[in-house]
């Protein structure tokens, strides 16, 4: 026994002695494991400290191989196959996508990175700072070692901006309130850059097109006095006149037909049509002028700026029409101080037609395929107008839950049509980077459910869509309508129906006329911020300047249209999430999602397709879709009901998920989830079902983890989830934390719910 033990142990030391990763390092050479970076104590702050060593540990080259434990298996993975003669293949994949190439100690120049640390610790102000490099041998292994003595930080003593009667001198000269260089703030040059950066971009705004940051000196005084500078800002002697100079805009020629490998700007000054500011040369006559008085934000006249500049060019690259759009300002001839604008816009083809199939899951957990059909026109009417028709058809089936073996059948279509201005009685004009959109749309979905029934549903609205910028944006329906109606009820939901009076709801005829807001606020798109959150907040309204019309005011003899009442409530919905980035792929994503409705008027209850649901793939996990609520009630006590209505008037819902890449393409995930929903009235069908002030303990909890599976054109998602409160229980016995077992087969297959689903959960 104890041979063998000898034996295990052997071989043990034997692996962890290869796995260091010094085994094939050549003879006279050493495996690079890191360095360290020393910075002694001096008047400087402790926090001074630990912020610079964080930098300048960025700064060092080269990086070594990544270590577990003492061990490189990059380096095992490159070692495995000594030589590889293809670029492709497992043999490839493994040396040089698994493994890496061992960082050795003769490719660690230490002279070039002790300068690398000297040159930043005095461009932060440590002008009489010292470092020195050296290494440290540990057998095959060895390690940089960089010592600075940083002695005083400089200080900003004075800041002088220019004072001279020049007119780029004066226009300097205002920008001294807003400087970034502060009196008695630390020496920085990266902060000296921004100034001149700041400087430059106000220049630009006001009309001086051709001055650089460039042509800014600002100059270092560090004699006045003990550790303290001053900063003088100058412009330099040798600048080009041209960047003195303020510059207006004079003529603004547009080429809405310009072909890049055809035409030059010589063929193409013929057939001028001008219209207000604006020349247009376009002798296809492809495009309205409107469009472009509506696009483009110079007149004649104005100082250039560039912000009007690039707001230009992203609205016209976001009307969606033109593939290529290039800009040129040249110097009028026969006038001073004067630019001419050229737009180059080469156009998309104007008709597309477009096939896609798609793999999709809802938040019931169905999951299925789509085939989807569109045909666009982007320039209907000769004003950049998109006319789109689509066509589809889909199949969803769940693979697991309460109605497996029920499948979804649905076909439809739409049609609308977006003119990229304001379609409005009202002069309504928007000056942001993107074009305001008017949207019309009319659409048809017939959907099967076999074995139940079978729904159509109309529904059209017209409303505009505007975005101030690229975080914020507006979606405003003036009109929106629906209608839907049932046919094919099987006896089979007749019967459920008569366990469960509320699902006859489901079946209903339906007429929404109303109008619909929403407010969306983002900064996911920026990367590499600790810190990104996502708003989103929506207003629906109903019937309500109907029923001032027909008078209605009683739900018991509610009026109608077309023999079908008309539907009226308001219901808002927030939704908040946070995402916390950890670096190195690790992400804490938030959410929390609040919404009311409420039924009035001519309505007692909230149209069933209006109602908040809760659970499944996307929602609580730990519970199938639909399966919590309202309240306290256990849908449980329906008998043999597969579709239960478990819907509600009001949502409180939370979800926090830790998000770490595993390894390449897989991404693992904790998760806890908890919310509710509940019903603003007594229902004696649903005890337990009303919002009362006890509603935090009522809220239905689960945890679970998953893996992220990113294959670039899609992320298929896969949860494990259990519950961790039931809010049905009886109060007391709600938490089930101790009857987690997950050895027993009876509680795995009442309480572990498996979700598949594409996509992040939010």
């Amino acid at each position: 026994m104890r041979f063998n033990t000898y034996i295990l142990l052997f071989f043990s030391v034997t692996m962890l002695l290869n796995c260091s990763g010094t085994r094939h390092i050549p003879e006279r050479d050493l495996l690079y494991i890191g360095h360290t970076i020393d910075i002694e104590k001096g008047e400087e702050s402790k926090k001074t400290r630990k912020n610079i060593k964080a930098e300048l540990d960025g700064l060092i080259r080269p990086k070594p191989n990544k270590s577990i434990l003492g061990m490189r298996p990059s380096i095992i993975f490159y070692n495995i196959f000594p030589e590889v003669k293809k670029d492709s293949g497992f043999k490839y994949w493994v040396k040089y996508k698994l493994g890496k190439e061992p960082v050795l100690m003769s490719k660690v120049d230490l002279e070039y990175n002790r300068k690398v640390i000297q040159n930043y610790v005095e461009n932060k102000g440590f002008f009489n700072a010292e470092s020195k490099a050296d290494s440290t041998r540990y057998g095959k292994k060895a390690k940089a070692n960089y010592t600075v003595k940083l002695h005083n930080q400089y200080h900003i003593k004075s800041v002088v901006f220019p004072t001279d009667s020049m007119l780029l001198s004066k226009e300097i000269n205002k920008l001294q309130e807003e400087s970034f260089l502060k009196v008695g703030k630390p020496y920085d040059l990266d902060i000296i850059k921004n100034e001149r950066a700041r400087i430059d971009a106000h220049l630009k705004e006001r009309g001086f097109y051709y001055f650089n940051e460039n042509y800014l000196l600002v100059q270092v005084d560090s004699t006045v006095a003990n550790h303290e500078v001053d900063l003088i800002v100058n412009i330099k002697n040798d600048i080009p006149e041209k960047a003195k100079i303020q510059y207006s805009i004079n003529n603004i020629f547009v080429y809405p037909s310009f072909n890049l490998g055809r035409d030059t700007i010589a063929t193409r000054k013929m057939d001028t049509l001008k219209y207000r500011d604006l020349a247009i040369i376009d002798n296809k006559t492809v495009f309205k002028p409107l469009i472009f008085e509506k696009t483009l934000l110079f007149k004649k006249g104005d100082l250039y700026n560039r912000t009007t500049h690039n707001l230009s060019l992203n609205r016209l690259i976001t009307l969606g029409t033109f593939k290529f759009v290039k800009n040129e300002f040249k110097e009028t001839d026969s006038v001073n101080n004067q630019l001419d604008v050229y737009y180059y816009l080469t156009p998309l083809p104007k008709k597309s037609i477009q096939v896609e199939t798609l793999a999709k899951t809802n938040s019931a957990n169905y999951s299925g395929t789509e085939l989807n059909i569109n045909w666009s026109n982007r320039n209907t009417f000769m004003g950049a107008e998109l006319l789109k028709i689509s066509a589809f058809a889909g199949l969803e089936v769940q693979i697991s839950g309460l109605n497996k073996g029920f499948n979804v059948y649905r076909f439809g279509g739409e049609a609308s049509l977006i003119w990229p201005r304001f379609i409005s009685p009202f002069n309504m004009s928007s000056g942001s980077a993107y074009v305001p959109n008017t949207k019309a749309s009319i659409g048809y979905e017939y959907q099967l459910r076999t074995q139940l029934y079978s729904l159509k549903t109309l529904n059209s609205s017209f409303g505009y869509i505007w975005k101030e910028n690229e975080r914020k944006e507006h979606n405003l329906n003036i009109v929106n309508i629906a209608y839907t109606s049932s046919n094919n009820v099987s006896d089979l939901y007749k019967e459920q129906i008569a366990v469960n009076p509320s699902l006859q709801r489901v079946i209903d005829r339906q007429f929404i006329l109303g109008t619909t807001y929403s407010y969306a606020y983002t900064n996911t798109m920026i990367k590499n911020k600790t810190n990104n959150i996502y708003f989103r907040g929506a207003i629906d309204l109903s019937g309500n300047s109907t029923s001032l019309l027909l008078g209605a005011n009683d739900s018991d003899n509610p009026k109608a249209i077309l023999g079908v009442p008309f539907s009226q409530y308001s219901k808002l919905e927030f939704e908040f999430r946070h995402y916390y980035n950890f670096g190195n792929e690790t992400t804490l994503a938030s959410r929390f999602i609040v919404g009311a409705g409420m039924p009035y008027g001519n309505s007692d209850e909230l149209p069933f397709i209006k109602q908040f649901f809760i659970g499944g793939t996307n929602s609580i996990r730990a519970f199938r879709a639909r399966s919590i609520g309202p309240g306290t009630f256990n849908s449980a006590e329906l008998t043999n009901t597969f579709l239960p209505d478990q819907s509600g008037d009001l949502k409180l819902e939370f979800s926090t998920e830790l998000r770490a890449k595993i390894y390449k393409m897989v991404k693992g995930a904790v998760f806890l989830d908890a919310g509710n929903i509940w019903l603003l009235n007594e229902d004696a069908d649903k005890p337990g079902a009303k919002f009362s002030g006890q509603f935090l303990d009522e809220l239905a909890v689960g945890t679970g983890v998953g893996l992220r599976f990113d294959f670039n054109f899609l992320i298929l998602r896969t949860d494990i989830a259990f519950p961790l409160r039931k809010p049905y229980l009886p109060k007391g016995d709600r938490w089930v934390l101790d009857d987690i077992n997950f050895g027993s087969g009876t509680w795995r297959k009442e309480n572990l719910i498996f979700n598949l689903a594409i996509g992040y959960p939010f």
